[in-house]
């Protein structure tokens, strides 16, 4: 177990890095029973700058997007800044939108742990992150068609389109929202264009770090096979247990933190610098047009990913 000295180097660059807390501002540390170190970790940064902190702490929720009380839902609108370290996701809640609406500063941190804090992508230098997931996302922008290829046997083609978005950590303006730890650039296919096989090797998210590869045939944008050992039949049933939405292709995204390891936890290995991830189901949120309950991301090792043609990642190594 770690000590607060040890969380505070994550939770410093938390405050003051990404979120740009100054003295005199209300910060409000919302969390759960299983984050409470973590949370305790972020107010003591947060007073550190002089900040009016405050925390406010729940029993976990039964799921993702599930909304907070509604007396911390009342103090996310009056608060300048919020840090969110829970066990499940505020990020699609009613609750969250209305203070970002209202021009408060989020940071969500779904499943976040302490070792992201200690060693892990809580502790890069998020001002180099956000110029290569810029850099990156720009490419996103411009290009048609993207490959994504592996030595484990993917082989896809995207038709694009649509903007590119950097995930970059940095969350100062009005408003700002975005997931801590930071670290990607991704964009959202042009639905039912996607073509050929995936061979996840990392990680999926609601199934964890893989011991055998998951092979996917996707067509027309859909996945229609499925193949692997027991992972591939967790995802089946995840997807089954879904809707329609849920088997069809959301994202193409690259990760960019260099403090980042696929570990099985997709918070943190989705930004895992030298990986590519898919993510199958909603994309609403990112530009798409498929609607669905789940967003499950898929994360690739060792990729190749070229965008009209130019490798942007190339066995992983990337080339921006």
């Amino acid at each position: 177990m770690s000590s607060l000295v040890d969380l505070m180097r994550g939770a410093r660059i938390a405050v003051e890095t990404c979120m740009g807390v100054k003295a005199g501002e209300k910060v409000l540390i919302v969390t759960d029973t299983g984050k409470l170190r973590i949370a305790e970790a972020l107010m003591a940064a947060a007073h550190s700058l002089g900040a009016e902190a405050l925390m406010m702490v729940y029993t976990p929720r039964r799921m993702h997007g599930e909304e907070p009380p509604p007396p911390v839902a009342a103090a996310m609108k009056a608060a300048d800044v919020v840090l969110a370290p829970t066990t499940y996701s505020i990020t699609h809640t009613k609750a969250r939108k209305e203070a970002s609406d209202l021009g408060v500063r989020i940071a969500s941190m779904p499943t976040i742990t302490e070792e992201m804090f200690t060693r892990g992508p809580m502790t890069a230098d998020y001002w180099k992150i956000k110029e290569v997931s810029e850099r990156l996302a720009e490419k996103f922008s411009r290009a048609r068609e993207a490959e994504l290829t592996s030595p484990k046997g993917t082989s896809l083609t995207f038709k694009l389109g649509r903007q590119g978005i950097a995930d970059t950590g940095i969350l100062h303006g009005k408003g700002a929202f975005g997931n801590l730890p930071a670290g990607e650039a991704f964009t959202a296919p042009l639905e039912d264009e996607t073509e050929g096989v995936a061979v996840v090797d990392g990680s999926v998210a609601g199934v964890g770090l893989l011991s055998t590869p998951i092979r996917l045939e996707i067509r027309r944008g859909k996945v229609e096979k499925i193949e692997g050992g027991v992972e591939a039949r967790r995802l089946e049933m995840l997807l089954r247990g879904a809707d329609q939405g849920a088997w069809r292709i959301a994202e193409l995204g690259i990760g960019t933190n260099p403090q980042a390891r696929v570990v099985g936890n997709v918070l943190e290995d989705e930004k895992a610098m030298g990986t590519a991830h898919i993510a199958l189901g909603n994309n609403l949120f990112i530009g798409g047009k498929i609607e669905s309950k789940v967003h499950l991301d898929a994360v690739i090792l060792n990729p190749t990913v070229k965008l009209d043609g130019e490798a942007v990642i190339e066995n992983g190594e990337l080339k921006v």
